[in-house]
Parts: structure tokens; sequence; C-alpha cells
């Protein structure tokens, strides 16, 4: 099966930004990918470079405006997409939200981002607020969507730094994580801090499919976005990738450039893999409870 991540530049017109992701997916099927992943917000600049309430007006409703639009393509085209959105539940009550658009159009399902960072230039915690643990079904927070093109285990962003979330996304059947990304370098670290900071973040992500014997698929930012009233910014450093399920690269972008990323999955290798290598046979669960403290004193 083939599958592609879209990697895009955004600047401050929201209906710009969806036309270039509307102009990646194209694309992706015209290469023909089943399933097409864009980065996290591409709709909107990274607006949580500053705290400002006058940002919620780019928020949206889900089902809304951009869900339709997704829909109306993911119907034309024979195509899952994996969009990220600023989503309006409520007055005063907004997220972070992955929107899963089935082949049909309809929209299969969502995912609120559960961990959310507040960090210099990354404010998030002013905006979004976290996913619930359980729906109104009582199905936990880290429940894949079901597709199209198999069970999708999407996680947004500061996620995929959290073994624990990637884990519950494959103990609930997941075939593959999907991580919608917007991350990016401070200009005045140093070139080896900024490798560093590379590096880890593909190892890790690359690291979580290891342990769950899953392909990854990462749409990260790309170019640089300006903080509003000052000189810094973030320097969005691309580097999309696919990995397979054993951490093998199967793509990747470039690091100042857009791009729409191809690679093809063999939808049967998590079950060869978890033959020779049975990870969820051999987990101690008996073992695990000090994992629901925040430390071990």
């Amino acid at each position: 099966m083939r599958v592609a991540v879209v990697q895009q530049q955004t600047g401050a017109d929201p209906e710009t930004n969806m036309a270039r992701s509307e102009t990646g997916i194209r694309a992706a099927a015209d290469q023909g990918a089943r399933l097409v992943l864009l980065q996290e917000l591409h709709r909107t600049p990274y607006f949580c470079q500053e705290e400002s309430v006058a940002h919620f007006d780019l928020a949206e409703s889900v089902p809304g405006p951009s869900t339709e639009r997704l829909g109306t393509l993911a119907a034309e085209l024979g195509v899952v997409i994996v969009g990220s959105l600023f989503e309006r539940r409520a007055a005063g009550l907004y997220h972070n939200t992955a929107v899963v658009l089935d082949a049909d159009g309809r929209l299969a399902g969502r995912y609120r981002k559960m961990h959310i960072p507040d960090d210099p230039g990354f404010y998030e915690k002013f905006y979004f607020t976290p996913g619930d643990a359980t729906d109104a079904n009582g199905h936990s927070g880290f429940t894949p969507v079901d597709t199209a093109v198999g069970r999708l285990g999407v996680l947004v962003c500061w996620d995929q730094w959290y073994p624990e979330a990637a884990r519950l996304m494959a103990l609930a059947g997941a075939g593959m994580l999907l991580y919608p990304t917007a991350i990016g370098w401070d200009r005045e670290d140093d070139p080896d801090e900024q490798q560093r900071q590379l590096e880890a973040w593909m190892t890790v992500q690359r690291a979580h499919g290891i342990a769950n014997g899953l392909p990854v698929l990462v749409a990260n930012r790309v170019g640089f976005e300006p903080a509003p009233g000052n000189d810094g910014g973030v320097d969005f450093w691309g580097n999309s990738f696919i990995s397979g399920a054993q951490g093998e690269i199967l793509g990747r972008a470039e690091e100042h450039s857009e791009a729409v990323l191809t690679a093809d999955l063999d939808p049967g290798r998590t079950e060869t893999l978890r033959r020779i290598w049975p990870w969820f046979r051999d987990r101690r669960i008996d073992a695990y409870g000090d994992l629901l403290k925040r430390y071990r004193d």
C-alpha cells in the first residue's frame, strides 16, 4: 500500500495554506497514494509563538468547513486524508485536533492532542485543552480510527515523545502510527545542538515503531515562521519521514523545501515481525503499576 506525507510551508492566510495542502494531496494521489498525512495545524501559521486571544478566531468547528473540504477531496480522489486543525469545541474550549477523512469522504474520526507543551516559542497550553482521557463511549483518548486503509493510530507532535501513547495505540490495534508535527530550531542554538535535537526527534519516533512492530509516518512543517512582535521565530526543520516496522527509513524529506513523500508499506509485515519478536506476549503487565505515578520517589 502506498502512503504519503505532505511537507509544506505556511503563511498568514488560511486559504492559501489550505490550497497548498490540497495541491500536495492531489500530487500524492497522482503518485498512487491511498493515505495522505498532512502536518500539524496545516491551515494556519504556527500562532502558538505568542499568547494572544485574537488567535482564537482561527479556530473552527469539527465537523466544519475544513473537514467538509477535505472530505470532498478524499471522496473525489478515493484516498484517506489525515488533517490537523485548531478546533473550537465550545466557547472557551479549544483543541489541537487531528481529523481523519475516509476514502468515501466521511469524517471517520478525530484525535485531540493529549500532551500539550508550554515552552518558549511553543505556548500551546494557552490555546489547547488536552484531549479527554475517555470519550462519551468510555473509549480511551488513545483510540485508533478505522478507515478503508486500516486502523490508524493518529497522535500529534508532542505526543511523539511519549512511548505510552504509541503503546496504547498499538494495544488498541493500530496498524501504523501517524504524527502530524510542528517542530523546529531556535536559530540561536549552535549547529551541533540543532543536529542532536533533530536526531533525537527521528530516533524516538522510529523506536516507537520498532517497539510495537508498526510503520511510522511523520509530517513536519518546513520554513522559517517569525514570531509576532519581535526578532525571534521558529525554523521548522522539515525532515518529514516514513519508516518501516523495524525502524528502517523508507523516505525522508529535506529540511528546507516543501515535499510530497511517498513509500510502499507491506500490511502483513507487522504480523510477521510480531511472530519473531513477540513484544506483546512477554510484557509484564503485572509489574507496571508504577507507570500510573507521576514519579517514583
